[in-house]
């Protein structure tokens, strides 16, 4: 399994966030993970990128225990094996758009114009890579951050509410760029929503309570919270 997640637990505090928390993730597996406001959805999501300290419990991503990894090993296992797009697009104003794309390659100290231009291509920005951020519309740079967390070909995408900001017809569009290129690329993805559209893309929808994920038999039969807060 790519991703391991076995009880799981974490606190602020006093105040619980969520226990016993347990998830397998298969390799170009597609898990959605619903919830109600405040419940941890987000915390999660950091904890399985190894973003956030947990009480109890293990992630391991492709066998390797993030717990026991120091910083500088997180942080290279990150850039190396995992991608992250989020609600807020996260792209740097003062670089092009495939400046923007390249980063993760440039970070592993590699440089491939031809890997960035397919990229771009294969979420519909043929043309674009020239012009800057604040060029672009806002499901135009959700597909550059797509572009950019696919584009050193992650094992594990991490998506946080990544079209919560989007009209439901380019929410539409930036799930199909999400969902193809990461069949393509046989990478696992969690993604973190309340949108029941996005939710029922999945292979599996989770609900996550204080007390663990709740599995449904179908995308369509799990509950999505409508309060974007996690």
């Amino acid at each position: 399994m790519t991703l391991i997640i076995n009880n799981l637990s974490k606190s602020y505090g006093q105040t619980p966030v969520f226990s016993q928390v347990s998830l397998r993730v298969a390799p170009g597996e597609f898990v959605a993970i619903v919830g109600e406001s405040g419940v941890g959805k987000s915390t999660l999501l950091n904890c399985m990128a190894g973003l956030d300290s947990w009480d109890s419990g293990t992630v391991l991503l492709d066998g390797q225990d993030l717990g026991t990894l120091s910083d500088e090993q997180l942080a290279r296992l990150r850039r190396e094996k995992t991608g992250f797009v989020f609600q807020a697009f996260h792209v740097l104003p003062h670089l092009s758009v495939a400046q923007n794309v390249a980063l993760p390659l440039m970070l592993l100290g590699q440089h491939d114009d031809a890997r960035v231009q397919a990229m771009l291509d294969a979420v519909g920005l043929t043309g674009l890579g020239s012009r800057l951020p604040q060029q672009l519309s806002g499901g135009q740079l959700q597909r550059v951050a797509i572009a950019r967390a696919l584009v050193h070909r992650p094992m594990v995408l991490l998506a946080d509410e990544p079209t919560g900001n989007l009209d439901p017809s380019t929410a539409a569009r930036v799930m199909d760029a999400l969902v193809e290129q990461t069949r393509q690329h046989g990478a696992a993805m969690v993604l973190v929503t309340h949108s029941v559209a996005a939710a029922k893309r999945a292979d599996r929808v989770l609900t996550l309570t204080a007390t663990g994920l709740v599995s449904y038999a179908s995308s369509t039969d799990a509950p999505v919270a409508t309060n974007t807060n996690a």
